[in-house]
């Protein structure tokens, strides 16, 4: 039987309306992740909060600052799962210079099923990650969102191009 893990990926408050970098409908991917949350603790699936931080001394002009509001993952997301690891990344690939790959190991997962924000970024680049690639992973369609419609249906197109699964919550946990 193949072990899953469920990835949350950014869903931080500087990606809502009253955030420094607000995104299309964030509201209803966040919904549609807390869904998926739910089930994925109904099966006993792991989940796995990601956390992007930027260093004050990266200058003004950026969000997800280390010590903000807006750095913080959504109280939602965090209530829903609280004692799941939080991994911290600094890049949109989770993987890069982060700890999920050991964090993955110590659980035996051998899937990976992702959700978050921003579909055009942080999602694509951690489901198209060369370290990822062992944990086929998938990308939950409902349970992600970008700046725009198109942008996002363009990131999952190319995606689903280089072989990434795009599926729906009802698909994508056996």
């Amino acid at each position: 039987m193949v072990k899953q893990a469920l990835i949350v990926i950014d869903i931080q408050n500087d990606y809502f309306p009253e955030g420094k970098y607000p995104l299309h409908k964030p509201e209803l991917a966040m919904r549609e992740t807390l869904k998926a949350m739910a089930i994925a603790q109904e099966k006993n699936v792991p989940i796995i909060h990601i956390q992007h931080l930027v260093p004050v001394a990266a200058g003004e002009g950026l969000f997800f600052y280390e010590g903000s509001h807006g750095a913080e993952i959504h109280k939602e997301v965090i209530a829903a799962a609280p004692n799941a690891p939080i991994i911290t990344k600094q890049h949109a690939d989770c993987f890069e210079n982060t700890n999920l790959e050991e964090t993955l190991q110590s659980l035996d997962v051998d899937e990976i099923l992702l959700a978050g924000m921003m579909t055009h970024n942080c999602v694509t680049h951690t489901a198209l990650s060369p370290a990822a690639a062992k944990y086929s992973p998938k990308v939950i369609e409902p349970c992600t969102c970008t700046r725009d419609a198109i942008g996002h249906l363009l990131a999952l197109d190319s995606m689903q191009v280089r072989g990434i699964d795009i599926v729906s919550i009802e698909t994508a946990f056996p």
